[in-house]
């Protein structure tokens, strides 16, 4: 890929938290959809490098849902990870604590299906929901 997408959030909790409520399974599947009208079911995460991510995402009402899957390719506990979803495409995690907040970027390599900003924005959707659940918890 010739460019990544990158997304942003600013999250009021230290990095330990944020680093945990975005990696485990049962906070995974509080935050991880774009809309009040999906749900994430189930989700897995076996973090460590070649281990498998792997996220249930489907709409409340059963009209439509996939799986997302991952292998992890690069972990720094606490710091970023990198790893790679079935159709190669990349995506590289930051975190970074300042003053008691957390600065996390997403940047995911693009995919071929829809337009780049229905793809940021849904991105955007999905870590505005970890950011307020994150908070409120």
């Amino acid at each position: 890929m010739s460019h990544k997408i990158t997304v942003s959030a600013t999250i009021n909790a230290d990095a330990k938290k944020v680093w945990n409520y975005y990696t485990h399974p049962e906070h995974i599947t509080q935050w991880n959809f774009a809309d009040p009208s999906w749900q994430c079911p189930s989700a897995s995460n076996d973090m460590k490098v070649g281990g498998k991510y792997a996220a249930r995402m489907e709409a409340k009402d059963g009209s439509f849902g996939f799986d997302f899957e991952a292998v992890y390719d690069e972990i720094k506990e606490g710091e970023n990870f990198k790893y790679t979803m079935p159709d190669g495409r990349q995506v590289q995690v930051d975190f970074k604590e300042n003053a008691g907040q957390t600065h996390v970027d997403v940047a995911f390599d693009p995919e071929n299906q829809n337009p780049e900003e229905m793809q940021k924005g849904g991105w955007q959707a999905i870590l505005d929901n970890f950011k307020k659940y994150t908070e409120l918890n």
